[in-house]
């Protein structure tokens, strides 16, 4: 029950204490590498910055800027060197309050910031003496670079020989007096091409997407005090480049420079020059820099979870990681493409990730332009608790944009309609190819990917319908743009499973009038199933929650929803050694991962939880959870390891702070949260997106109009936090020395919402 007293306590609390200001993180040495390097950036904008050997150096990389094999190209690196100035005293800060690094050398000051409103990346140096710093842009893009053996995974081709000839076409550099224009642009025949071939689109191309075709991305560094002195070449890291080198024309005490970069479809050269002109044009240091600041001020004040002085080490090292982690997903809050599980803006030389893969900056493993949808929805789901319902949008777009190409396939290969989303799927819709399955025999279906791990792995695209329905329930987001997306997902299920049903024998439901869901796939472990518990789930509670959706919208249609709601079959359960827990599925032919989808009706789906169930059901759950031989088996905090959100979500307080904690310990290079590699590459934003999904769920969950808060957090452990909940309420709340010493609901007639655990009532 509802602690009665609880509006007199918060009462007491008339004015809440401010949000947290995240404080600076510092170094006071300088960096081996650029595996040492701190991320910096804004907008769309990521940049690694570092000091070594006396320079400071940073990477350049900006969202969506693919090249014709499906790779994500950093725009180069650019090398500061400022001669004269003692590089001690040193410090190293991210003011994560402003969203800016400054780098101390001795007398010299560097400040590096990306604007957050447009794609420029600023440099700004102050010293107590007038000097004359030097400035170098260096690509190592500067001739073609054939593929190695093994660097196929940096983009579409994957495993493919370096005889096929792959390789990267060379930048188009140019210098100019204060000044240098750098991009790439993709030939009109790219990965796109060799995809829709060799998946047997080609009578529909014309038809298809396309957004790689003559795609250009770079820019142009510049600066008006800067001359350029001529070209020199170097090796970084066993890469080979070269450097554009400038020098200051006259000694000052205040020096700035800036790359404006940009990305766009384009034929000529003057097009690019036209662009990136534009950007230029709207270059005003100080107003810039102040609308930059003032938007990351407000970030910070949407949410956060931060230790109190009196918190303890362990939670003071969650807290803190988990807001250096969420300041790196704020570098793309603008970008038209999703933030990338496998490492974001921020991958550094890949030798440091892995000393087998040497290859150049560009690299890292699991591809550009291919999203891995399981991996990609744990760098989103937080984002609702997090109140960043804006940087939600980049990632709902990229399923927007491919619905036609989804939809072709269905129409394609079955000539029936719901859009097919397959769990590789590269920014135009289509498996990528190389998944697909380069060895098909002649009897495959030409929709499945041949392929062990993958195939019939299409449901996970209903998480992120489902995450634009819960945007509108938490924010009131209007998400009307994505309606056709969702009702093409949720129809696929019931058009494609019918169809298979009706090719097998003379009947498309099952005795009981359900659709049978074979062959399907449990995640990419539990294959050719038979209604896997995971797409079960996902299809019971989008179907359910898109009507509740349309009737909250006065849209009265709702009966052919409710005719395939009443289709989808119940959840599975099973017996083992005496214990009811949830099946995996019905039945399944073999195990091919290490993934627990038999969990996924606690979570993502919320059919089962500590909050919202009956005792008899948390014990289904909680059973599967603590004695399913293969949960067991599979348990981990690495990577994309959901373990730490389910025992949250089951109320396992011990059990979800151990898991939680080991999740958000430091990674392993200087930066604390660049995790990984994990599974797939460093930083390893799927480690930190399941990361920050299990601490929310630690201080906050929700059932209908309740909010629950501490559900599953240890209560002796100090801990604060301000996040979002549905009906845009947002709760603040302290907790100290076991008791609640701070509480505040906006709006305030949600109070009476609030359930706190019975010992702190």
């Amino acid at each position: 029950m509802k602690n009665l007293s609880l509006i007199a306590f918060a009462l007491l609390f008339a004015v809440s204490a401010a949000a947290d200001i995240p404080a600076d993180y510092v170094w006071d040495s300088m960096s081996r590498d650029s595996s040492q390097s701190m991320p910096v950036g804004g907008g769309d904008i990521g940049l690694n910055v570092w000091a070594e050997d006396g320079d400071v150096l940073f990477y350049m990389c900006r969202s969506g800027a693919y090249d014709e094999n499906g790779a994500l190209l950093k725009q180069g690196r650019v090398r500061i060197h400022i001669p004269g100035s003692h590089v001690k005293p040193f410090s190293q800060r991210l003011r994560l309050v402003d969203g800016y690094c400054e780098l101390a050398l001795g007398d010299s000051k560097v400040v590096i910031w990306a604007d957050v409103y447009r794609p420029v990346v600023h440099v700004e140096i102050e010293g107590r003496k007038a000097v004359k710093p030097r400035v170098s842009y260096e690509n190592w893009r500067y001739a073609d670079r054939p593929y190695r053996k093994g660097e196929g995974q940096q983009g579409s081709w994957k495993w493919t020989s370096p005889k096929k000839n792959v390789r990267t076409s060379r930048d188009s550099i140019f210098p100019g007096q204060c000044d240098v224009t750098f991009f790439h642009h993709n030939p009109d025949s790219t990965v796109f091409d060799v995809t829709v071939a060799r998946e047997g689109m080609d009578s529909v191309k014309h038809k298809l997407w396309n957004p790689l075709s003559r795609l250009a991305s770079g820019g142009r560094l510049r600066g008006d005090n800067l001359r350029y002195v001529g070209t020199s070449d170097g090796v970084y890291d066993g890469t080979d480049y070269r450097s554009w080198n400038f020098e200051s024309v006259r000694p000052s005490k205040k020096h700035h420079f800036s790359v404006a970069l940009h990305i766009c479809r384009a034929d000529k050269m003057a097009e690019w020059k036209a662009g990136v002109d534009s950007v230029e044009r709207t270059v005003d240091l100080r107003h810039n820099r102040d609308a930059s600041r003032k938007w990351w001020n407000g970030y910070w004040e949407r949410s956060y979870i931060s230790a109190p002085v009196s918190a303890d080490t362990v939670v003071a090292r969650m807290a803190r990681n988990y807001t250096l982690f969420r300041y790196m997903l704020g570098c793309n809050a603008f970008g038209k493409e999703p933030t990338k599980f496998n490492g974001g803006l921020f991958t550094f030389d890949p030798s440091y990730v892995d000393g087998s893969q040497a290859f150049t900056p560009d690299y890292r493993k699991w591809c550009g332009t291919t999203m891995t949808a399981q991996n990609q929805r744990l760098v989103y789901w937080h984002m609702l608790k997090s109140g960043d319902f804006d940087m939600m949008k980049p990632q709902f777009d990229f399923y927007k944009r491919m619905l036609g190409n989804a939809e072709m396939r269905s129409q394609v290969y079955w000539n029936h309609p719901g859009g097919c989303f397959t769990e590789q799927i590269e920014i135009f819709g289509l498996p990528n190819m190389m998944e697909y399955g380069t060895k098909r025999p002649s009897w495959s279906d030409p929709g499945v990917e041949y392929n062990a791990w993958l195939e019939y792995e299409w449901d996970t695209v209903l998480e992120f319908c489902e995450m634009m329905l819960e945007s509108e329930r938490y924010a009131g987001t209007d998400i009307s743009e994505y309606r056709p997306l969702i009702e093409s997902s949720l129809t696929f299920f019931d058009e494609h499973y019918r169809y298979l049903a009706s090719r097998r024998g003379s009947k498309e439901l099952d005795g009981d009038g359900k659709l049978i869901l074979f062959p399907g796939s449990a995640c990419e472990t539990y294959k050719m199933t038979n209604n896997a518990s995971s797409t079960v789930a996902a299809l019971r509670r989008v179907t359910g929650d898109y009507i509740r959706y349309l009737e909250s919208q006065g849209d009265t249609a709702v009966s052919r929803w409710e005719t395939i709601l009443g289709r989808i079959p119940e959840i599975p359960h099973r017996i083992v050694e005496g214990r009811e827990m949830i099946a995996p599925a019905r039945t399944w032919e073999r195990i091919n991962n290490v993934e627990t989808p038999q969990l996924y009706p606690v979570w993502p789906w919320r059919f089962y939880g500590a909050v919202i169930s009956d005792s008899t059901d948390l014990s289904i759950a909680r059973n599967t959870y603590l004695h399913d031989p293969d949960a067991l088996e599979f348990r981990s905090t690495k990577g994309w390891k959901q373990d730490n959100i389910w025992a949250a979500c089951l109320g396992l307080t011990d059990e979800a702070f151990t898991l939680n904690s080991r999740k958000w310990a430091d990674g392993s290079h200087r930066f604390p949260a660049f995790f990984g590699p994990g599974y797939d590459w460093t930083p390893d934003h799927n480690w930190g997106g399941s990361g920050m999904i299990g601490f929310q769920e630690m201080l906050i969950q929700t059932s209908g109009d309740s909010i629950y808060l501490f559900p599953a957090w240890p209560l002796d452990r100090d801990i604060s936090f301000r996040l979002h909940a549905p009906g845009r309420t947002v709760v603040e709340a302290e907790l100290r020395g076991g008791k609640v010493v701070d509480l505040k609901v906006t709006p305030s007639s949600r109070l009476k919402d609030i359930v706190l655990p019975a010992s702190l009532r």
